[in-house]
């Protein structure tokens, strides 16, 4: 009895011993990664804070960028930005909804699970030459707005589709048996109950969508074109700002503007991801009577 109570403790402790390990291990990685990230940030804030002003985010660009301002490029990637999620965000939400409430579990399905797979593992810059064959010379739309945002709508559809399938997930199953038992259609089941509880799952999928359309160069560069103009009407041809980087960093115009479009970059992919944040909290709040 003795000998079995010992090896017990030996064993406990042991258990005990690699949990500390491994929770340090895990810890360590964490905090590996968090330095490396602030780190990168902080290389670009120190070099691209000096060149924000004013006139910098007001103003053309001049000589193609080498000085002047990003004034255009700042109103090209929210135009591009903006139609992408609006095109995307239906049907990613609507092929959710299909999928997890009516569709089942057949080989349809199957099928439709793994192509959407396959779109978000395929290289950015598939989407932009297929976006060059399809939209710009088949359907001819030219290198335009629409032609960048109809391009980023589909590479950032099946994340929106599969995050949204996710939080309909989450939603108890309780909420559906409420509704239908008191009455009420699927549909109205899922139009007045189930939605409204999946919106922070689905504002979720969404933000990650138009963070992923955001800062992509490859799957742009094929199709908007690289006017500094500012752009006025979705036919127009612009210059986001990812694209903007890319050109001034892999041109060599100006090292000084390049991080100063970086800084703006990320302020804004921070801005929308923050104040995102915010309103579905409030929104959580509101659902929760609160």
């Amino acid at each position: 009895m003795s000998s079995s109570n010992t090896e017990a403790s030996t064993n406990a402790a042991a258990c005990k011993r690699n949990d500390s390990i491994m929770k340090g291990i895990f810890y360590a990685l964490g905090l590996i990664t968090l330095l490396i990230l602030i780190v990168i940030i902080g290389y670009i804030l120190v070099k691209g804070l000096p060149v924000i002003s004013w006139e910098f985010l007001t103003t053309a660009p001049v000589d193609f960028g080498a000085s002047g301002g990003i004034f255009p490029m700042i109103v090209s990637t929210i135009y591009v930005t903006f139609f992408a999620v609006i095109i995307a965000t239906p049907i990613g939400v609507g092929a959710a909804v299909y999928l997890y409430e009516y569709a089942g579990s057949g080989k349809f399905v199957q099928i439709i699970r793994f192509c959407s797979e396959s779109l978000a593992s395929l290289p950015s810059i598939i989407f932009g030459l297929f976006g060059l064959a399809f939209f710009v010379e088949f359907l001819h739309l030219g290198w335009c707005i629409l032609s960048a945002s109809l391009t980023l709508a589909i590479m950032a559809m099946p994340t929106i589709m599969r995050t949204a399938e996710n939080a309909l997930d989450a939603v108890p199953a309780a909420y559906r048996e409420g509704s239908l038992g008191m009455g009420a259609t699927r549909w109205q089941t899922i139009q007045k109950v189930i939605l409204p509880a999946a919106i922070p799952g689905i504002i979720t999928g969404v933000i990650l969508g138009m963070a992923r359309a955001i800062e992509e160069t490859a799957a742009i560069m094929y199709t908007v074109g690289s006017s500094i103009a500012v752009p006025v009407t979705i036919f127009d041809p612009a210059r986001p700002l990812p694209l903007h980087l890319y050109i001034l960093a892999t041109e060599g115009i100006s090292i000084e503007n390049t991080f100063g479009t970086a800084v703006v970059l990320i302020v804004i992919i921070l801005g929308i991801t923050i104040t995102t944040n915010i309103l579905v909290e409030r929104y959580q709040k509101k659902m929760m009577g609160e």
